[in-house]
């Protein structure tokens, strides 16, 4: 199934995940992603913007996946309990992708809590590893790296299990360091909010609030 960012005759099947698996512990707990922004749950506008880009997408959450069954989407919870990171959700959706979607070379994952992300974010990322011939890439933008958005090759599954079961790796810059990763950069138009601002506490939310008022 071709879409109009991945061409899925080039680059295979794609497929997305969202890592809604934290405690977010700084907006005082619960699910962030619905929270509501603008009229919409925070993760609708998340949906809304990763469904072009790939063939199909899953939902990584821990607790009870009944919260989220208003989305129509699949949902994983962590392989490995206790809420070990976002590692744990790619892990996981690397899982999921080789049981359900054999046929996928790629995995590319999406951060709850940045409802401005770029629409282009996965056709850019395809295209920069395939003509650098990496491993993975990872997005940046003003100097920092956004590693939760990034594309994953499925065949890495192996080696990533292995490291979070056998090492105890935890941290995604630590893993990625092992291969050939590349750093893709966005960046914000003048004026415009970084393309990854994520909203993390209230006031976040609403400087969002506002950005999204003044955009209509």
């Amino acid at each position: 199934m071709d879409n109009q960012w991945t061409n899925g005759a080039r680059f295979g099947e794609v497929v997305g995940v969202l890592l809604a698996g934290g405690l977010a512990r700084r907006m005082g707990g619960g699910d962030k992603p619905l929270k509501t922004l603008g009229g919409q749950t925070i993760l609708a506008r998340i949906i809304e913007r990763a469904l072009p880009q790939v063939d199909s997408l899953l939902l990584n959450a821990n607790g009870d996946p009944e919260r989220f069954a208003q989305f129509g989407l699949p949902v994983i919870c962590d392989i490995i309990e206790g809420y070990a990171g976002p590692l744990a959700g790619i892990q996981s959706a690397m899982a999921w992708v080789r049981e359900h979607k054999p046929q996928a070379r790629w995995l590319v994952s999406f951060a709850c809590d940045a409802p401005f992300y770029p629409e282009d974010l996965v056709a850019r990322l395809l295209h920069e590893v395939e003509y650098e011939k990496a491993d993975m890439a990872c997005a940046i933008s003003n100097g920092r790296s956004h590693p939760v958005f990034a594309l994953w090759p499925v065949s890495k599954a192996d080696d990533l299990s292995a490291a979070m079961v056998q090492e105890n790796m935890r941290k995604i810059d630590l893993w990625t360091s092992r291969y050939h990763t590349l750093m893709v950069e966005f960046k914000a138009e003048a004026g415009e909010l970084d393309p990854f601002f994520n909203i993390n506490r209230p006031e976040d939310l609403a400087e969002a609030e506002v950005w999204i008022e003044n955009q209509q």
